[in-house]
């Protein structure tokens, strides 16, 4: 006989559960995935395209100092290095090879110029004649002077032997003894006399003038001949080159014995004493610096050493501007030319004021935009931006601090107001 369940039945006292609450918590899911969806629909839709976020570079708003100061990379040139030309044409004569150390007034090369010293002796020739000139017109002058007196003084005799005659007679006449004819005559020689002197001493005068001026001419001529003489004597001694101070030889462009052309470029002479360090400034930094400004220059052992702006180029190069830093107390010891070492120029400090991460979005739009991250989509904002450093950049307006800016790739959005970034 088979037996039934009826022995297992269980009689229930429970009352059964709405059919509402059974699908309560399905329906809080569904609600809760409709609403994410929609979240993202509605930000995709906002934004009219996406980009990745791994080309994007973000920085976020903050407050603090902003200092200004531009640091570089620059190579150690030497402040004093001329180069030695050749006063003229002729065969050179090398007394130096490259990287030898030399002293202020050593022979470096002498240049051979017959040409120039034929000129020389030519020159000096012609000054011994005029020199000869002006001493024999200066001893004209003197007999010119002599001859003058000379006249003169026989005038003189002559007018005071007149004038004694004429006292002679004025006293015969008197006693009656020489008749007035006589008296009358004896006065016409004392004026001719008078008149005679007076001519003889204006005749004096006159040739002594004379060659004094024809004296003081061929001494001016003497003396312009030599000023040519001196000129060509200097430009000979400059056949041989010297060291104009110690230091050390440099690049030599001329080779030994060979004919050189006029002002072509024999051997530089490098001043070790004295260097200075030549950096390249990016241009928008250029209208900040200004000579004397302090510096900080740091050799490769990384000790600092002072220093400060000694000269800045008028001219841009490839958006660049060169200036050159000097030592202002001492130098490193062992430097050479063309060593790195690292400057820094602090122009100013900025205090508490609102900064971001300097990017490429400062040089976009001229600096008046800024796209601001909110979760996964960028707005671009209107913004005013201050003065910048290499690392930072001030915010005057538009945003706040803890906001989030595309500071690099927001060139990639073009014109767009809103992005989607993924």
């Amino acid at each position: 006989m088979i037996r039934d369940t009826s022995a297992q039945d269980q009689v229930s006292t429970q009352r059964p559960q709405p059919i509402w609450r059974r699908w309560l918590w399905p329906a809080v899911a569904t609600v809760v995935v409709v609403g994410g969806i929609g979240y993202v629909a509605s930000s995709w839709l906002g934004a009219s395209r996406s980009f990745d976020g791994g080309r994007l570079r973000i920085a976020e708003v903050s407050r603090g100092d902003l200092v200004r100061d531009i640091a570089a990379d620059g190579r150690v040139i030497a402040a004093n290095s001329p180069v030695l030309y050749a006063i003229s044409a002729g065969t050179v004569t090398l007394k130096v090879v490259a990287g030898d150390v030399v002293k202020q007034g050593q022979e470096l090369a002498v240049i051979d110029s017959p040409e120039l010293r034929s000129k020389l002796a030519q020159e000096q020739s012609t000054l011994a004649g005029l020199e000869a000139e002006a001493s024999r017109a200066a001893l004209d002058a003197t007999l010119a002077r002599a001859t003058g007196a000379k006249m003169s003084d026989q005038a003189g005799l002559m007018r005071t032997a007149a004038q004694r005659d004429l006292d002679r007679y004025q006293r015969g006449f008197d006693g009656g003894a020489v008749p007035q004819v006589d008296l009358a005559k004896a006065q016409d020689e004392l004026k001719k006399a008078q008149i005679e002197l007076q001519h003889a001493q204006q005749d004096a005068n006159l040739q002594s003038r004379g060659a004094d001026l024809d004296a003081r001419n061929k001494h001016l001529m003497a003396e312009r001949q030599k000023a040519v003489v001196n000129e060509v004597q200097r430009q000979v001694d400059a056949l041989t080159l010297r060291a104009p101070f110690d230091g050390q030889v440099g690049q030599v462009q001329a080779t030994q014995h060979t004919q050189v052309i006029t002002n072509a470029p024999v051997l530089g002479v490098v001043d070790l004493s004295r260097f200075e360090v030549e950096i390249k400034v990016p241009e928008s930094f250029a209208r900040d610096l200004a000579i004397g400004m302090p510096a900080q220059l740091t050799s490769g052992s990384g000790q600092p050493f002072p220093g400060e702006i000694a000269a800045v180029s008028p001219e841009v190069v490839n958006g660049e501007v060169v200036a050159r830093l000097r030592f202002s107390d001492k130098q490193p010891p062992g430097l050479r030319q063309s060593q790195r070492m690292s400057a820094r120029i602090l122009l100013d400090t900025r205090k508490n004021v609102l900064k971001v991460e300097r990017g490429p979005f400062v040089e976009q739009s001229g600096g008046r935009y800024a796209y601001v991250v909110t979760g996964s989509t960028a707005t671009r904002r209107p913004v005013q931006l201050g003065v910048s450093s290499l690392g930072e950049v001030e915010v005057v307006s538009g945003l706040q601090p803890g906001e989030k800016v595309i500071v690099s790739g927001a060139d990639l959005f073009g014109d767009n107001e809103r992005v989607s970034i993924n």
